[in-house]
């Protein structure tokens, strides 16, 4: 066990490895499945949760609002669904968030529509400095409000609509605000209608669609139409959850970068809106092979091959951004250890994440004399291939940003450089294993309290 507060001191590059390994289940359909559960009829039960901090959030918040959820085995949960509508909560109680953007945004979707909510929402110190602007005035939209007036940030009241009424949404690059609209709808007078404008991630879409009283997806155009019929009953479901993608990124990327090493990363989420971090490498070089590819709950999952090879300097428009948003910060790592000038558009909305990662990393990689230039919406990142660093040093402040630890992490052992992080035990709000992980592939680290 580590403590519950630690920094990480790395002094050492990694030395060649030829491993199969299994990362931490996926984050996103984790708490899907706690949240849609609690709103099902009847008793459903999910399978290979992911045991961090942000699911343990979701579990808390929906206790307090009268669900119950029983741990039965391994990573296996009971959800106990109260039905549309029927979560509670005494009048000025308080749910706390954590980290979560996904959970807030996505319960907040719930309780907007759910009557006779009065409740304080807010998070950690890194979630309380999001903008929640967007969220809120879709929320408003359904007859929702937040309190105190024009505060767009965390902590904040909300105050449920008691007659909520359906509405039209154009969605974009937010598979977060989609879910929230949609789980909204659910418990709204009449049919809520979204146009998915820019494709984004689906999990919600896929947990639903078996209730076809509920839900109906058709295309338009080229363009996905989801209509929510209000005040239907959703059938309880029975899961199992894959891998996380955006985990097995980082190993990815490690494994790409390292002289003579090759990893086979098992059974891992491929749903085609989260595998843009693998599709831009592809395209660039990289040996990633998926293999044993099937479909489970409308899910695609299958293995990850990768072997070391030599990346081209990678050109990412802004139509991978909204597939591999986590992915982002190691493909900037990526980008400063592949000779040339790598380009990545459409990165506008990582500046409102857990931190602005677009600014951390550049400070990262500055440290090790990579050079970026950031225009607008674009970066321009002036890699010098796999080079030594031994003789550097990076720290990392604490930023309560999971992503930006992991991948700092990576780059030092890639490049010798000898990187402190603070506050590593962020890591475990989306990968609990991480360290147990990379540890078995060689890594070599020193735990400082």
């Amino acid at each position: 066990m580590y403590p519950k507060k630690f920094n990480l001191k790395l002094k050492k590059k990694i030395l060649p490895f030829k491993k199969t390994i299994f990362v931490d289940p996926d984050k996103s359909i984790s708490i899907r499945s706690f949240l849609f559960g609690s709103i099902c009829q009847n008793l459903s039960i999910a399978n290979n949760v992911l045991e961090s901090s942000d699911v343990f959030s979701t579990i808390k918040c929906l206790k307090k609002l009268g669900v119950k959820i029983k741990k039965i085995g391994v990573r296996k949960y009971l959800i106990y669904g109260r039905g549309l509508g029927s979560l509670k909560i005494k009048k000025n109680n308080k749910l706390n968030f954590g980290n979560s953007g996904t959970l807030a945004r996505l319960l907040i979707g719930i309780l907007s529509t759910t009557p006779n909510i009065t409740v304080n929402i807010g998070g950690d110190h890194s979630l309380n400095n999001r903008n929640m602007l967007s969220l809120i005035k879709l929320m408003k939209k359904f007859g929702a409000n937040f309190l105190p007036l024009n505060k767009n940030k965390f902590p904040l009241k909300l105050i449920s609509s008691n007659m909520p009424v359906r509405i039209n949404y154009n969605a974009g690059v937010s598979a977060q605000l989609k879910s929230a609209v949609m789980l909204a709808g659910l418990n709204s007078f009449g049919t809520t209608t979204i146009k998915e404008i820019q494709k984004s991630r689906d999990h919600t879409e896929n947990m639903l669609i078996n209730n076809s009283q509920s839900i109906k997806i058709k295309k338009k155009g080229g363009k996905k139409i989801i209509n929510i019929f209000g005040k239907k009953y959703l059938n309880s479901f029975d899961i199992s959850i894959p891998c996380d993608p955006s985990s097995a990124a980082f190993f990815t990327a490690l494994t790409l970068m390292n002289q003579n090493s090759s990893l086979i990363i098992k059974n891992v989420g491929l749903n085609p809106t989260r595998t843009g971090f693998y599709q831009v490498l592809k395209k660039h070089g990289a040996k990633i092979f998926f293999k044993k590819v099937k479909k489970s709950n409308n899910e695609v999952y299958g293995d990850i091959h990768i072997k070391t090879c030599k990346l081209k300097p990678i050109n990412a428009s802004k139509k991978y951004y909204v597939n591999s948003t986590d992915e982002y910060p190691i493909l900037f790592v990526l980008a400063s250890l592949i000779k040339g000038v790598s380009t990545f558009q459409g990165i506008g909305d990582l500046a409102n994440k857990e931190s602005n990662r677009i600014i951390e990393m550049q400070k990262i990689l500055k440290q090790i004399g990579i050079k970026s230039k950031l225009d607008k919406n674009k970066i321009m990142i002036y890699g010098q291939g796999l080079i030594d660093a031994s003789n550097k040093v990076i720290n990392v402040p604490n930023l309560g940003d999971h992503r930006i630890c992991m991948s700092a992490f990576i780059l030092g052992l890639l490049t010798g450089a000898k990187t402190k992080i603070k506050n590593f035990e962020t890591v475990f709000t989306s990968s609990p294993s991480f360290l147990k992980i990379i540890k078995s592939l060689g890594a070599k680290f020193e735990i400082q309290k």
